[in-house]
């Protein structure tokens, strides 16, 4: 099968990226013939309001250059990770121009509010949800702090709901998890549309001995994952519990003052994806305290697959990726009291935790391998190929 994968980058690197690179690498490995098709938001610096507004919306040059390579290329299918905002949804017309079936990765909630997350002002917000236009978005200058952009982004959404794109120019959408699927169906997407395939961790690194009798902290650190709680329940616990905390971000300056403050916390800055995982592989437990839905959390996902259990916060897509008492522990959102009471458990309980790591992994092995993750692909696949046939069919007959 020949694939051509589109991703427009994000000028902060970030898990989609990540998922792009890694669908494409397995694709290529299983021996199809993958084309990449890029862009990066480094671009848009340079570009006016307008022509970024009107490139939002439609980028006639990248549909007549995207149309070229698929008439060269005759990919079967057309697999869009992220399009906002150089590629645009011209993109999908194109594809079906030429006949190929058209899949989206919803890595996100991008189609539900402009900011991509259903979060403001600490607290999840679904205030556009059920609306054609996300006006409360725009009063809220949720995307970028900017009721220009935020407007731009929410005219996209509103316009190509209105022309049908979501509905007839996507064969089929991948949400990562259960939870993304039913939201977007609250949102308006056609639910036989919607297939749920998991992220993947490639290569496998194996069972940790986990011996560091640590807890770890992994991701950016933002409001939104938590980071203010967690340094909030290390200051009130009553165990002598090591923290180690990984990541950068707005609230790097605040992690670094805690460990300081902090005797049981201690900040290593960013690492590469290969001490991360060591870390994973010594560590206790690893922490999860996200105040939002979160799309798929790539940690939860490494964090089984070397047999470390999870504390997370019992909301959104953690909800269903974590099973308490299983995989990990659940605390109530947005509550440290309930988190300590969850770390402190956890630390006196050695062996039940190590039992919940074991889970971890297994679940990991039949979940989230590369193997399995690859028949889900080739069967999302197919049914965007179906129903590219039977829609044509109609068309030629409509």
């Amino acid at each position: 099968m020949t694939i051509c994968i589109v991703h427009n980058f994000y000028q902060a690197p970030g898990g989609e990226d990540q998922v792009y690179a890694a669908e494409a690498a397995l694709l290529e490995a299983r021996g199809h013939r993958v084309i990449r098709y890029t862009a990066h938001n480094d671009a848009v610096d340079g570009m006016s309001r307008a022509t970024l507004a009107k490139n939002t919306l439609w980028n006639g040059e990248r549909y007549r250059e995207l149309r070229a390579l698929f008439r060269r290329e005759c990919p079967e299918v057309v697999h869009f990770h992220n399009t906002l905002p150089l590629v645009s949804p011209a993109a999908y017309y194109a594809a079906h121009a030429e006949g190929a079936a058209v899949v989206q990765t919803l890595h996100n909630f991008r189609l539900l509010c402009p900011r991509a997350i259903l979060y403001r002002d600490g607290r999840v917000c679904e205030d556009c949800l059920p609306r054609t236009f996300a006006w409360p978005g725009v009063r809220h200058a949720c995307y970028r702090g900017s009721r220009p952009a935020t407007a731009m982004v929410a005219a996209m959404v509103s316009a190509h709901r209105l022309a049908g794109t979501w509905a007839k120019r996507v064969d089929v959408y991948v949400a990562l998890t259960e939870f993304t699927r039913e939201k977007h169906i609250e949102g308006g997407l056609n639910e036989e549309q919607i297939a749920v395939k998991p992220n993947f961790v490639f290569p496998d690194p194996g069972w940790g001995r986990h011996e560091g009798r640590f807890a770890l902290f992994v991701g950016r650190l933002e409001e939104e994952k938590g980071i203010g709680l967690l340094l909030d329940a290390w200051a009130r616990k009553r165990p002598h519990i090591p923290l180690k905390i990984i990541g950068a971000g707005e609230g790097t300056e605040r992690v670094a003052q805690a460990s300081t403050a902090l005797p049981d916390v201690e900040y290593l800055g960013r690492q590469p994806r290969d001490m991360v995982l060591e870390h994973m592989k010594n560590a206790a437990f690893l922490i999860f305290p996200s105040t939002w839905y979160e799309g798929f959390p790539m940690t939860i996902v490494e964090a089984y697959a070397t047999g470390l259990p999870v504390i997370a916060s019992d909301l959104g897509s953690m909800s269903t990726l974590v099973r308490n008492r299983q995989t990990g522990l659940h605390f109530d959102p947005g509550s440290v009291e309930d988190l300590v009471r969850k770390i402190e458990w956890a630390w006196a309980h050695e062996e039940e935790v190590a039992a919940m790591g074991r889970v971890a992994r297994e679940t990991f092995e039949g979940r989230y391998t590369a193997e399995r993750n690859y028949e889900m692909l080739m069967k999302i696949y197919d049914q965007a190929k179906e129903r590219r046939r039977r829609c044509s069919g109609r068309e030629r007959h409509g």
